[in-house]
């Protein structure tokens, strides 16, 4: 059996130029936006990253026409799409195929997916999800396996004030989706404020819903009866600038990052700054520098405007590389640091209490086969494989390629030493000892 892994030889210092891509997750949620409009749309600056190519087929399974028009825009056809038909292997591909659910509801006023996959973070419950669609009027029923929504008994799905327990990026995204054509105004408090939520809303808009205040904690939608073909460009990924704003300053290097928005990675920015890391603004990129020592820190992920949790494995590796003793508090995921033992093997000094790491710097990193057990924890890995002495081998990159475009190409072309290879895996086919 085949697999793929990455291969970096350490010591190299990025510089030059890095192109950020859309973002994955205001990718994922528009893609799934495009059921509204029972119409046809054009996406631009879509990444080539599976999460977009899992969206794509799962729309294509119920009736999408999807066509690619060049590398980074598809025009997606929904007009004649069936509600329920999504297939159970490719939902549960992905954490953000939940989405389909609130699409479905708000289009058919029903909805049947399974319970969606994704990146294993501990207790990632849908009950935000569920309470905003039971306050529309949708009866939920939730087998082991799938989850079924159906307003059509009660005429339909009704505007209603939902109070979200807490901030949640996904249950405010879903709640938006179903409440564009009910019947009555939603008013979504305690929303969540991140700048994919704001790309969705101006997306919707687009497209003639009537939405106001996203990108705040109070978010109103007046349902409308119709929905119109759009073209509409993704905004810049900006987990992916912030993990090359971490990459540049690890190995000490100096990058400029383009085709950015600097407010999004603000708190990212600042972080770095407070380190001792050099960090110019531009309109739409940034520069990353750094030649001196690293400063201890304290980092607590937060939800948006905060520190982003996505940015919890990238920055400890920074803070392994830094004089001290430094604290990581997350604030968001239960099992965010799951990725710490990787980090062990190649060297660091870290000690995990639930939701804090402590950190003790500075840290030689040398090579060690390591694995990917999430996506940001992938990024993670590479970036302590650039600083690390010698040949980092990093697997289970299937992780990695849902959330970050030619990451390898990327890096080689700013002067990484990083190879994407394919091997025989002969595990599975070894003989049993006697």
């Amino acid at each position: 059996m085949e697999k793929e892994k990455l291969v970096i030889n350490g010591g190299k210092p990025l510089t030059g130029e890095i192109e950020v891509s859309g973002m994955k997750n205001s990718a994922v949620a528009i893609i799934f936006g495009t059921i509204l409009t029972e119409d046809k749309c054009v996406i631009e600056n879509l990444p080539n990253i599976s999460d977009v190519t899992h969206s794509l087929a799962i729309l294509q399974s119920i009736g999408a026409k999807v066509k690619r028009i060049n590398k980074t825009t598809y025009e997606i056809d929904t007009r004649k799409i069936k509600p329920g038909a999504s297939p159970y292997d490719l939902v549960r591909k992905m954490r953000a195929s939940y989405y389909i659910l609130g699409a479905e509801l708000g289009r058919f006023g029903k909805a049947h997916a399974a319970y969606p996959g994704g990146c294993d973070f501990g207790t990632r419950p849908i009950d935000q999800h569920i309470k905003g669609f039971e306050a529309l009027g949708a009866k939920i029923d939730v087998e082991s396996a799938y989850i079924d929504a159906d307003a059509t008994a009660n005429g339909g799905l009704v505007g209603a004030n939902i109070y979200m327990d807490c901030v949640t990026v996904g249950a405010t995204i879903n709640i938006m989706l179903a409440a564009c054509k009910a019947n009555g105004t939603t008013v979504i408090d305690n929303a969540a404020r991140e700048p994919h939520v704001v790309d969705l809303a101006n997306f919707l808009n687009a497209s003639g819903a009537n939405i106001t205040g996203a990108g705040t904690d109070v978010i109103k939608i007046k349902g409308v009866q119709k929905l119109h073909g759009v073209n509409y460009a993704v905004i810049p990924d900006m987990i992916e600038a912030g993990t090359f704003m971490v990459a540049a300053a690890a190995t000490g290097g100096d990058l400029l990052i383009t085709n950015l928005i600097p407010k999004h990675v603000e708190s990212i920015s600042a972080k770095l700054i407070e380190m001792g890391v050099n960090v110019e603004e531009f309109d739409d990129s940034i520069r990353i520098s750094r030649s001196g020592p690293l400063n201890k820190i304290s980092v607590k992920t937060l939800p948006y405007p905060g520190f982003p949790t996505d940015m919890n494995p990238q920055m400890c590796v920074l803070m392994c590389l830094a004089d001290g003793v430094s604290m990581l508090s997350e604030g968001v995921w239960d099992n965010r640091f799951r990725y710490v033992e990787e980090l062990i093997l190649m060297g660091a000094d870290i000690k995990v209490d639930g939701k804090l790491a402590v950190i003790q710097g500075p840290t030689e990193f040398s090579a060690a086969p390591v694995k990917a057990v999430d996506l940001r924890a992938g990024a993670a890995m590479i970036i302590a494989g650039l600083v690390a002495s010698g040949k980092t081998e990093i697997e289970n990159i299937h992780h990695i390629q849902r959330g970050y475009e030619d990451i390898v190409g990327k890096l080689s072309g700013a002067g990484a030493d990083i190879k994407l290879v394919t091997v025989i895996d002969n595990t599975d086919a070894m003989p049993i000892a006697n």
